[in-house]
């Protein structure tokens, strides 16, 4: 009886989780469907194109993950905020956004673009590209406020259970990046449209005409998810103050600061394991670069799954309503599990084919093909420890989601690739099988911990240690 009362508790969260994912995962899917147009579309001028612009990627990561972790705190205190049905904690919590949004958007303008001479040589890029790929990231990181609106605001209006209106603006980021690209990369030229011919106007700028579309669609996003918050009904910060109230800051950094922490520790990590893998030569760099655009679509249903899981654990606790929570875990990593399971099925059997859309030399193919079908393997058991994760910063927790992927990322992937690369002289293959121990030991240490570690609030200190209490994963 009991078991299907919980069956029935979980068809019944079925529609709210979906409502809630389902806009996250397109708005991800068109994310990545673009930055597979952009690889596309870059990698029709050569390879040297394709290696400027991809060898900055894990730098793009660590400014923008240490960005999105300011939003985390945000996050965590909405979702509770408005599970205890106060609304008005909720939009002082939101003015503090705004807040946040101008002093980090303010000081990552300045460091980006003041060390872009500097990232490519960082990076090791090779010297003849250097300066373009300079180009392409100074042009990319000017309107950083913007981007910093557009990844805060957009978790605010996501905590308040709202995912569309940040899908529908991502949609319109990327069809602006896309057109822009169409008329800014490419120069004047004969097209064929339905049979017939036409003359198409373009720049010719390449790269740089690449990185002048992404920068004119960041703005627009900016600006728009701007106005969409201070029209929301719910989290609208119109009217408050967004001078410093440490009263909502302190509980708000203390969960993002260990996020932040994790987020630029880990992306650092992506950068040193970048840079090693393009001290190993172009080929390399190409195949790490294609095969990584490809494989980003993959992830699209964790990182979906991972939001409605983190608003949904917000909402729970601070209604607390243990209950609820516990059927929220059990559904949504069965759900998580299912789908990866479907998504790395495709990555294995389509690998090659996917490849050949971003490259034709034989060897990237070959080399991405190898790497992809090794990673696709891993797809549930990393989805697992995504959707855990989620669940994680919606309670507030992020000291040990922090612990776990440092010592993840410099114990396993980072270490293990010097190791393979230095002493072995082992190539790309190998550091990407460090990058999966890396993610099976992130679901071991994710189950355990939410498992047996003291992380609901719901329960006393002393029952969160007994395992038939603590909530099923």
């Amino acid at each position: 009886m009991i078991r299907s009362s919980a069956r029935s508790r979980c068809r019944a969260l079925l529609p709210v989780v979906f409502a809630l994912a389902w806009p996250t995962m397109l708005e991800e899917l068109m994310q990545t469907a673009v930055q597979y147009i952009d690889t596309a579309m870059v990698g029709r001028l050569g390879t040297d194109a394709t290696a400027a612009v991809g060898s900055t990627t894990t730098v793009n990561w660590l400014v923008g993950s240490t960005i999105y972790a300011f939003g985390i705190g945000f996050l965590a205190a909405i979702s509770q905020a408005l599970g205890a049905k106060d609304g008005e904690r909720a939009r002082r919590v939101s003015a503090q956004s705004v807040l946040a949004v101008l002093v980090t958007g303010g000081f990552f303008t300045v460091l980006t673009v003041g060390l872009s001479d500097f990232v490519p040589a960082w990076m090791q890029v090779e010297p003849g590209l250097q300066p373009l790929a300079a180009r392409y990231f100074r042009i990319l990181y000017m309107p950083m406020l913007a981007r910093t609106a557009t990844t805060i605001f957009g978790t605010v209006l996501r905590a308040a259970g709202d995912t569309k209106t940040p899908m529908r603006i991502g949609l319109g980021v990327n069809l602006i990046n896309v057109v822009l690209n169409f008329f800014l990369i490419y120069p004047k030229r004969t097209i064929s449209v339905f049979g017939l011919h036409m003359t198409a106007w373009g720049a010719g700028l390449g790269v740089t005409g690449a990185a002048l579309a992404s920068a004119i669609s960041f703005v627009f996003g900016g600006v728009a998810i701007t106005v969409a918050l201070f029209r929301h009904r719910s989290v609208s910060p119109r009217g408050r103050s967004i001078r410093p109230d440490w009263t909502v800051l302190r509980p708000c950094m203390r969960i993002a600061l260990p996020n932040m922490l994790q987020r630029f520790a880990t992306s650092l990590g992506y950068v040193v394991f970048a840079s090693m893998i393009n001290a190993l030569g172009d080929l390399s760099t190409a195949a790490h670069t294609v095969a990584n655009t490809v494989e980003s679509a993959f992830y699209i249903p964790g990182y979906g799954m991972q939001a409605a899981a983190a608003t949904l654990t917000g909402n729970a606790i601070g209604a607390r309503d243990r209950e609820r929570l516990r059927d929220l875990t059990a559904l949504i990593t069965a759900l998580e599990v299912g789908m990866m399971i479907v998504s790395g099925g495709l990555l294995f059997a389509f690998a090659p084919q996917m490849v050949r859309v971003f490259s034709s030399d034989p060897e990237v193919i070959r080399l991405g093909s190898t790497v992809l079908r090794m990673v696709a393997v891993s797809e549930p058991i990393y989805g697992v420890s995504i959707v855990l994760e989620g669940m994680l910063m919606g309670a507030g927790k992020t000291r040990a989601p922090f612990i776990f992927n440092v010592a993840g990322m410099w114990g396993v992937r980072i270490l293990g690739t010097w190791i393979c690369t230095h002493f072995f002289h082992l190539g790309l293959v190998s550091a990407w099988a460090c990058m999966i121990g890396h993610n099976v030991l992130l679901c071991i240490l994710f189950v355990l911990y939410c498992r047996y570690g003291r992380w609901n609030p719901m329960i006393p200190p002393k029952k969160q240690q007994t395992p038939q209490q603590a909530a099923p994963v």
